[in-house]
């Protein structure tokens, strides 16, 4: 089974709600400091609301003969959930890094060989932390979601980042944290190109060749009572019919769109 990753950096929800709502002031509150006279002029600001609308769906079917149920050595129901439930967990994984990528308003390109040349990999994540820093609520920190043919650049960058995080490095076999930024490694081919399809559902997606990274917690994902089994007979077909279903709604807030970096690799 692949890493997860959108729990890890996306606020989650569970509830029932068909929609989640956020309303935001249309422009930012100015402070201003001036001599003392009393006097001020007050701003027009209107609010706006940001949804957040579940419009997709997650289904993985499948069906178990009667006879293979019987002649099994294994219970076929049991390991046909985990299959359905593994299977669904991945796509939605993918279904909500793909929509973090295409939802983030900042935009940044990579020094000529990306992520997989480690003398490029300190200079990447410090635009991540340079474009994020200042900000007195970090919101759950930093982080960088990267597929596994990057940590052939990324590995040797963090092995040469000082002596006790070389040696953590080294003896885990896997990149936590650079720099104060969370390294999350994913499989290759996750950031796709994708319009209406069987793991796109009704969005469209420019993200091969781009990774994603930012702030965490500014976006949200809707996934609601998470998923679901019915095991049902079939006409015409022995055994049952096993389907798991869920639903999913990804949003990327507004006010904080600019806090997660679509970044393309050069």
């Amino acid at each position: 089974m692949n890493n997860l990753v959108a729990e890890k950096v996306c606020l989650v929800d569970r509830t029932e709600l068909y929609t989640i709502s956020s309303p935001y002031l249309s422009t930012s509150v100015t402070a201003t400091v001036q001599a003392l006279t009393g006097t001020y002029t007050p701003a027009a600001v209107t609010t706006l609301t940001d949804t957040l609308t579940v419009a997709d769906e997650v289904l993985a079917p499948t069906h178990i003969f009667d006879f293979e149920a019987v002649t099994a050595a294994f219970d076929l129901f049991y390991m046909a959930h985990q299959a359905i439930a593994n299977a669904m967990v991945q796509a939605i994984d993918k279904f909500v890094v793909n929509e973090l990528c295409e939802g983030g308003t900042e935009a940044y390109t990579t020094p000529a060989g990306g992520l997989t040349t480690s003398g490029n990999v300190i200079t990447i994540i410090s635009k991540i932390i340079s474009y994020c820093a200042g900000y007195a609520d970090p919101m759950g920190g930093l982080y960088l979601i990267v597929e596994n043919t990057d940590l052939t650049g990324i590995l040797p960058a963090a092995v040469s980042y000082g002596f006790s995080f070389a040696d953590q490095v080294l003896a885990n076999g896997r990149v936590a944290q650079i720099m104060g930024v969370d390294i999350y490694v994913i499989r290759d081919s996750t950031f796709v190109d994708a319009a209406a399809t069987t793991a796109s559902g009704s969005k469209t997606w420019t993200n091969s060749g781009h990774r994603v990274g930012g702030v965490k917690n500014v976006t949200t994902y809707a996934s609601p009572r998470g998923l679901k089994f019915e095991e049902k007979d079939r006409t015409g077909y022995t055994g049952k019919e096993v389907v798991g279903i869920g639903y999913i709604g990804f949003k990327q807030w507004t006010p904080w769109a600019a806090l997660t970096m679509d970044i393309t690799l050069a």
